[in-house]
């Protein structure tokens, strides 16, 4: 008699399926422009993921200044502070523009993270770039002109380099935001940005448009 064995069809894990779809610890959660997610000091217990929209990270010191340490985008995460182990929320996030947002329990995160290959691979490649940015930055930071850094911030924000057609920036994007970014006054954003739409680096069209033309700031040497 022929022995039959029954095997259990190994369950499928998709990533971006667990990014999408609501489910347990997980709600998806509609932002409206301007809107705050959450606010520096508040407990940290989540994490966020960006379907649709832009978000805005600011810090603000103990003397009150206030400071835009990030923009993000689509298929981005935010508040991943709770994994390391933080309390409370080291800054504040906010909506640039209509946002829809996965909001992620700390628990369920945890759980995908340690049973879901391809979710974790997903989320540590996810770090490593993220950190690859954020030290290309301090270095932007040390070494390079305020008229290099804010080219540099703006090919960011228009996704140069990334897969994909670049993009208009942002909607009325406020020069004191890029001034926060940079490390510099609104003045001389100002400056900057005049002299980069004299020269057809950038274009305003109901939105701010970068050009790839504007690399030629960041690739050569500078006087401003």
């Amino acid at each position: 008699m022929k022995i039959v064995t029954a095997r259990k069809k190994k369950r499928d894990f998709e990533p971006q399926t667990f990014l999408a779809v609501i489910g347990e610890g997980r709600t998806l959660i509609p932002i409206k422009k301007n809107q705050t997610i959450y606010s520096q000091g508040e407990a940290c217990d989540a994490v966020f993921y960006i379907q649709k929209g832009k978000i805005k990270l600011t810090v603000v010191s103990e003397n009150g200044k206030e400071a835009t340490i990030g923009i993000l985008n689509p298929g981005d995460f935010f508040g991943e502070g709770s994994l390391a182990g933080q309390r409370v929320r080291m800054g504040s996030a906010a909506a640039m523009t209509d946002c829809e947002l996965m909001r992620i329990k700390k628990k369920a995160m945890m759980l995908a993270l340690h049973r879901e290959h391809a979710f974790s691979d997903l989320f540590t490649a996810y770090l490593l770039g993220r950190n690859i940015r954020y030290e290309a930055d301090l270095v932007d930071q040390l070494f390079n002109s305020s008229e290099k850094r804010l080219a540099r911030i703006l090919l960011l924000l228009a996704h140069f380099g990334k897969e994909g057609v670049p993009e208009t920036v942002i909607p009325k994007i406020s020069q004191e935001t890029l001034a926060e970014m940079v490390g510099t006054t609104r003045s001389r954003v100002s400056f900057f940005m005049n002299r980069f739409r004299k020269l057809g680096f950038i274009h305003y069209n109901g939105g701010l448009e970068v050009h790839s033309s504007l690399l030629n700031i960041v690739l050569h040497d500078s006087s401003a």
